[in-house]
Formats: structure tokens, C-alpha cells, sequence
């Protein structure tokens, strides 16, 4: 660890904001089990020590990145030189008849099955989606025809101004696998209200577990991965353009095209995200050059 970075540590622990942690392993922070370090890893407890964080980041001008579970994360560099913001002390939940308020940091699967044990119907398929709620909001997480856009009513953010302010969903421009917040990263969601619908807790449970065999049936998740590389293009699928383009079960430095599903990429051996980017640049190359068409990566790559 150099002066400079014992230096950051010392101001960021003078500053109170929260757990830090130095030189962490990516395979920590990533479901693709990267290789390689982030530099540093602060975990604030509250609002307060978060705007505290923000502002001592702005002011120095230093590399940021607020992150979830890391299952949607690409980070293409053996070693993050900034600091990554988990908020995973923001887990607190209330759930009022139909109305859901739940932290950024609280993981989106155990909500998913939490609420869907009540009886609550609207979030059966976030049972696959191993993010948190924030990072689900920012990437509007979806499956089966289904994504957070149909059940966020707000959230509370930080603005890039350090103010706490609440945006409505029709603020919130979600798109497929887009939002407001991905287009605007200086916004940093804190807490979501979600209202659902009571259903059948049998016909819910039934739904939720028929859908999990066939998942397991059908997609890798025995190895590290990050779900779907790439969106399905207008009235085609994205796993049936890798798969004719010769790329079913490639391996290509130690990362590998599933056998099961063309559209996820594998990391059984460990590699850095830098070989995963350079796998997907190579496969977009070719679909491009067989079909004219252009796959839009669903992954996010962190520079």
C-alpha cells in the first residue's frame, strides 16, 4: 500500500464514513468472481455518512463508483484506483399492507421471496435477479416480461448536489434494462417504495418454483456469471445470433461461452474482467460482420 493511499485512508477514517476496507479482491465484489483489486471499499452506515463520503470524494476529485452485489459488473481493469460505495448497511425494510419501503442496499432475492411468502404478488420475477434494489432500480432488472419499472412508485436519491430529494416513477424514464439513474450516475438511490398486489401465496409459490427449475434447467448458474451478456435485439434473441455465429461453448482465455446458454459468458478460471470485455468486443465483432446487426451489451463495464 503506497503514502498516497495510507493518506486517503487516514482523511476518509478522520471524516467518519463509515467501514473501509483496502485492496479487496474483485471476486468479492463481482458474481463473475473477477480477478484483481479495488482499491478501496467504503461501506457508510447512513444518509449522513454517505453525503460526508460524496462531498470529500468531489472535492478531491477522486474516481468513484457506488455498486450493489456486482452481478451486473464488468470491471475491465486488474486494479479499480478509486473508491467503490457499497451501501449495504442500507437494508432496513417496512412492508404496510401492499406498500413496500426497503433500502438501496437490501438484496433483491430475499425481498423477492419475502414478500411473495406474504401473499404479495409483483416481484415473482426478482427471484432470479441475485442484485440489490438499488442496483435492480438503476439497471431496471427485469424477467419474464416484468421489471422493477412496473412496481417502483419512488425513490428517495442523493442529487449531485448532496440534497435528498424524491423522484416518481414517471420521473424515472425506465426503459428496458434502462433508467433515469443509469443516465444520470451522479444520482445515487437510496431507499424505494414499491406497491404490489395481493395474490394467492400457493398460485405465487407454485409460479416462483416452476420458474426456478427451468432456470436451473436452462442457464449456467453453477459457475460465476453476470445473467444475459447481451439485450435481445427487436423480435430476436440474443443467444440464437452467438450461438449461429459459432461461439456455443468457446472458450477464449479462460472464459467461456455457456453450453447451456449461449448469451451468458462463464468465469470458471478466475480471469479479469479486461478478458470478459475483450470475449464480448470479439463476439459483437462477429455478429455484426454475420448479421448486421448490433448487439447492445446488457453487462456494464467499469473502466
Amino acid at each position: 500500500m503506497g503514502s498516497n493511499n495510507m493518506n486517503l485512508i487516514a482523511e476518509l477514517k478522520k471524516i467518519k464514513c463509515g467501514k473501509i476496507e483496502t485492496d479487496v479482491p474483485l471476486k468479492k465484489l463481482t458474481t463473475y468472481k473477477l480477478a484483481g483489486l479495488a482499491q478501496i471499499v467504503v461501506y457508510p452506515k447512513n444518509i449522513e455518512e454517505l453525503i460526508r463520503l460524496v462531498k470529500f470524494i468531489k472535492e478531491n476529485n477522486i474516481k468513484y463508483k457506488v455498486i450493489g452485489n456486482g452481478s451486473n459488473l464488468i470491471f475491465a481493469t486488474e486494479y479499480y484506483d478509486g473508491i467503490l460505495i457499497k451501501l449495504t448497511e442500507f437494508d432496513y425494510l417496512t412492508i404496510d399492507d401492499t406498500k413496500v419501503v426497503v433500502g438501496a442496499g437490501y438484496n433483491l432475492v430475499q425481498l423477492a421471496y419475502r414478500v411473495s411468502k406474504m401473499g404479495l404478488t409483483g416481484l415473482e420475477f426478482a427471484t432470479g435477479i441475485p442484485g440489490t434494489v438499488g442496483g435492480a432500480i438503476y439497471m431496471n432488472a427485469g424477467a419474464y416480461k416484468s421489471d422493477m419499472g412496473y412496481v417502483v412508485s419512488e425513490i428517495k436519491v442523493l442529487t449531485p448536489t448532496l440534497e435528498v430529494k424524491t423522484m416518481y416513477n414517471k420521473d424515472l424514464d425506465f426503459h428496458y434494462r434502462s433508467s433515469f439513474l443509469q443516465k444520470n450516475p451522479g444520482y445515487i438511490c437510496l431507499e424505494a417504495t414499491l406497491v404490489l398486489k395481493e395474490g394467492n401465496v400457493d398460485v405465487i409459490m407454485d409460479l416462483i418454483a416452476d420458474r426456478k427449475k427451468r432456470r436451473l434447467m436452462t442457464q449456467p448458474l453453477e459457475y460465476p456469471s453476470a445473467g444475459s451478456v447481451f439485450r435481445n435485439p427487436e423480435g430476436d434473441y440474443a443467444w440464437r445470433l452467438v450461438e449461429l455465429a459459432g461461439y456455443k461453448g468457446k472458450e477464449f482465455k479462460g472464459a467461456m461461452v455457456s453450453e447451456k446458454h449461449s448469451n451468458f459468458i462463464i468465469n470458471p478460471n478466475g480471469v479479469s474482467g479486461v478478458v470478459i470485455k475483450n470475449f464480448i468486443e470479439k463476439i459483437k465483432k462477429d455478429v455484426k460482420k454475420e448479421f448486421n446487426i448490433d448487439l447492445i451489451v446488457e453487462q456494464e463495464i467499469v473502466e
